[in-house]
């Protein structure tokens, strides 16, 4: 399956989320995009299901040969998460990884600062939490993601994607409630390869989804 560009995914995404019995138990429901690719995903998916809808930013932490091949990432205030067998493979140390992790947190604090504008995330306490990016590679940096969603003690936790790996897929699923992912494609290569316009998405474009969606309470 190919899509045309991120907001028909997140529409039908927004299909599939509200069949039964999925969309019997969204309760109290709050959408969170992963900027900046996931924000126009998002967006479809909250104004179709008529909630709320904040950003969590995550940052990847990219192998020092490769800032592209992601081998942890980080969300909020938690510890950098790293894929063991990356780091295994690639015979890389957290340690070795410490000056790439504090330059992705600065700029993870810089986005956060630039996209809520004095604006306060969202209360998940006891809400279903649909966590939306635009795909998955390799997973790690969703996991991040969620785990520091899971801090803010929601009632059930969803990550909804039009499409990721197979790979992806099992290694998100012990994080989640539910996955919800229309197409895992095998063989998958890359995010961008299942989208007719993969065209990135710019930081004004993110603030504007955000000023024009409904206020998180």
């Amino acid at each position: 399956m190919r899509f045309r560009d991120r907001r028909q995914a997140g529409r039908k995404l927004a299909e599939r989320l509200r069949e039964p019995p999925q969309g019997e138990r969204l309760r109290n429901p709050v959408v969170l995009a992963l900027p900046r690719g996931g924000a126009p995903v998002a967006d479809e998916v909250a104004q179709a299901l008529q909630v709320p809808l904040d950003v969590l930013v995550a940052r990847k932490i990219g192998a020092p040969f490769n800032p592209e091949l992601g081998v942890g990432a980080l969300a909020g205030d938690d510890p950098p998460l790293y894929d063991q067998g990356a780091l295994a493979l690639l015979d890389l140390t957290p340690a070795q990884l410490a000056p790439r992790a504090r330059e992705e947190r600065t700029e993870l604090r810089r986005r956060e600062q630039l996209y809520r504008r004095g604006r306060p995330s969202a209360d998940l306490r006891d809400r279903t939490v649909i966590v939306v990016d635009d795909g998955l590679a390799t997973g790690v940096t969703a996991r991040a993601a969620l785990r520091s969603v899971r801090h803010r003690e929601p009632a059930r936790v969803i990550l909804a994607v039009p499409v990721c790996s197979r790979e992806a897929a099992a290694a998100v699923r012990p994080e989640v409630d539910d996955l919800v992912c229309l197409d895992q494609p095998d063989p998958f290569q890359a995010v961008g390869l299942w989208y007719e316009d993969f065209a990135q998405v710019r930081d004004d474009e993110v603030i504007d989804v955000l000023r024009a969606s409904l206020v998180p309470r």
